[in-house]
């Protein structure tokens, strides 16, 4: 294997690697016990289509995940491989994964992401591909609904930290979030690799970026509403320290991805207005989304993403909004 610098830590299957048409991987750093969960339910997937599961160990140190993997590998009949990324970082982690699943399963037409504090519904990954052979959509996402720990308001489900991007199955603009998602073959051998940019690797949006990539090089994509998995929330990440925080980062890196799509002075201007022009809307923004959820807290999301926006202009963003613990 080339590229990404990975080793290989464990592989069984039941099926030679030239059958396997899906691959999902799955990457994780330090939530063996979650991860069980995750592959009990991916094991079980119902498929058209042959496929296989890709772990990512991204604690080359603990690897408490790889051994994870590779007992549960070992006592299930199935088609399994396990890596350890040499370096740490979830855009390092992505990388090595669907590298690895290219390398092992040459005749792979799609991988499918899902992360390791999440399980999916029993035909999670069939509603992904039903929907890309419906829309020819080269990449499909779905909802990560969250499911939060005992002591949460359940009115955080309508912040929007937290609420899906789209509702409503079909061709859809650009996708977000690489938590749930299948991209196609035509995608991976036309990106150019690393897939993800390793830039991100602490502070998110390399999903993002690149997503936006592969809409500019006329890729479409497409939601599965019904594809859905379910996300393990703790309470920490209803805390307002937590919330402030992913807020700010998410407008912090929505400039930053504009600035790289335009680093004219020009497309730096029209960033830096339309941050001011939402955080001229926000308190309106703010009230309807706090009526409408009945959750104070969602009252200052948009103020805070454009103020993200603005801190990212000055300067002004840290480690501590742009990085919000999420491990």
């Amino acid at each position: 294997m080339t590229g990404e610098p990975i080793t290989v830590y464990f592989r069984c299957g039941q099926e030679l690697p030239e059958a396997i048409r899906v691959v999902i991987t799955v990457p994780t750093f330090r939530r063996p016990e979650h991860l069980v969960k995750t592959l009990s339910t991916l094991i079980s997937q119902s498929s058209p289509l042959p496929f296989a599961v890709v772990v990512i160990e991204n604690d080359a140190e603990g690897q408490a995940g790889a051994v994870a993997a590779r007992d549960f590998f070992a006592a299930h009949e199935t088609n399994g491989l396990v890596i350890v990324t040499r370096d740490r970082g979830n855009c390092h982690a992505y990388n090595g994964g669907w590298q690895a699943a290219l390398d092992t399963y040459p005749m792979l037409q799609a991988i499918a992401v899902i992360d390791d504090d999440e399980v999916a519904a029993p035909d999670w990954l069939s509603r992904l591909l039903s929907v890309q052979a419906a829309t020819k959509a080269e990449l499909v996402g779905g909802p990560q609904l969250p499911v939060f720990e005992a002591g949460a308001n359940p009115a955080f489900k309508h912040h929007p930290v937290f609420m899906p991007h789209y509702d409503t199955t079909g061709p859809v603009p650009i996708l977000y979030s690489s938590g749930n998602v299948l991209i196609t073959r035509p995608v991976l051998d036309a990106m150019p690799r690393p897939f993800l940019d390793t830039l991100f690797n602490f502070t998110g949006g390399g999903d993002s970026d690149f997503y936006r990539r592969a809409k500019l090089k006329g890729f479409r994509f497409a939601w599965a509403k019904e594809a859905w998995v379910a996300e393990t929330v703790p309470l920490r990440r209803t805390e307002r320290s937590w919330i402030r925080a992913r807020s700010l980062r998410t407008g912090a890196l929505s400039a930053m991805l504009e600035h790289r799509a335009d680093p004219s002075v020009t497309g730096r201007t029209k960033t830096i207005l339309k941050s001011l022009a939402l955080l001229a809307l926000s308190p309106l923004r703010g009230f309807r989304l706090w009526r409408r959820s009945g959750l104070a807290m969602a009252g200052l999301f948009h103020a805070e993403v454009a103020i993200g926006r603005l801190m990212a202009e000055a300067g002004l963003i840290n480690e501590q909004y742009r990085n919000p613990e999420k491990n």
